[in-house]
């Protein structure tokens, strides 16, 4: 079984490199300063790198180029094929098959008054995050920032303000592993409280297919909303399970790879890690 908690732990150190590296991105900092940085050596820093993404940091970094990023928004076209064909899952779960279920309009309204939902912290290659399940299926996971349980464990209630929440790390744990460590022919349903525009974009980014991204315009004529990417753009930052729906695939028109609601490292920890799972 995958030891997430402690790809968790190296995750610390993952994310401080890549910042780094963002940073000083046009001068090209060598691998031994880069480890430097972290508090490595190169020999320990190539090592756990390579524990946490199964490939090498070089390797890796080249993933994280503009080049790259406009590889990805490239084969953004077979997602009409998606649709067509009514496929849903993302393929960067494998077998792993993902299914959206939306609150009827009434629950909208009432905030989950009469729902109960276990919720509970947990270790991911990512981080630590927060899991939430109602007796429909997951209803928010995010990303811990820094230690700051509270301001996530804030969000949920926010989202479910009338709902009772009970913390229930041990059945959550088991959706966590799920997710990145998917069984074959294993599901996950979302129940998703959202407006019917936020849930036609979630269900667009669940059918982005493996190794693809889009930017904020071509979702947005995905949709055929006749919206702006704007308001695309702000239905992306409202998805309230980070992850499971792919905002981190979103990227900007010219192949830049823009901001995230967990800090933009974790963006390209994120893209990266899956590029790397996909070689593999």
């Amino acid at each position: 079984m995958t030891n997430f908690t402690q790809l968790s732990a190296d995750y610390q150190r993952i994310e401080q490199a890549i910042r780094f590296l963002e940073d000083n991105a046009q001068r090209q900092p060598a691998l031994t300063e880069v480890a430097a940085h972290v508090s490595l050596s190169e020999y320990h820093f190539q090592r756990l790198f390579t524990r946490w993404a199964g490939i090498s940091p070089k390797r890796f970094l080249q993933f994280l180029t503009k080049e790259n990023a406009k590889a990805l928004l490239s084969r953004t076209s077979v997602l009409s094929a998606a649709y067509e064909a009514g496929l849903s899952g993302p393929g960067r779960f494998h077998d792993l098959l993902v299914q959206c279920e939306a609150v009827t309009p009434g629950e909208y309204r009432t905030k989950g008054a009469g729902v109960e939902i276990a919720y509970g912290f947990h270790p991911t290659p990512f981080g630590e995050c927060l899991l939430a399940l109602t007796g429909r299926g997951v209803c928010f996971f995010g990303f811990v920032q820094g230690a700051d349980r509270l301001s996530l464990l804030a969000g949920l209630r926010r989202e479910w303000a009338n709902a009772t929440l009970r913390d229930d790390p041990t059945r959550t744990r088991l959706v966590v592993e799920q997710i990145f460590a998917p069984r074959p022919g294993a599901s996950i349903t979302l129940h998703l409280r959202g407006t019917n525009f936020q849930i036609k974009v979630w269900e667009a980014l669940l059918r982005l297919p493996p190794e693809a991204a889009i930017s904020y315009e071509a979702l947005a004529e995905q949709v055929s909303s006749g919206k702006a990417a704007r308001a695309v753009g702000n239905a992306v930052a409202r998805n309230p399970v980070a992850y499971l729906i792919p905002c981190h695939r979103v990227l900007q028109k010219a192949g830049g790879f823009g901001n995230y609601r967990y800090g933009a490292a974790r963006k390209l920890a994120i893209l990266g890690w899956e590029m790397a799972q996909a070689e593999g």
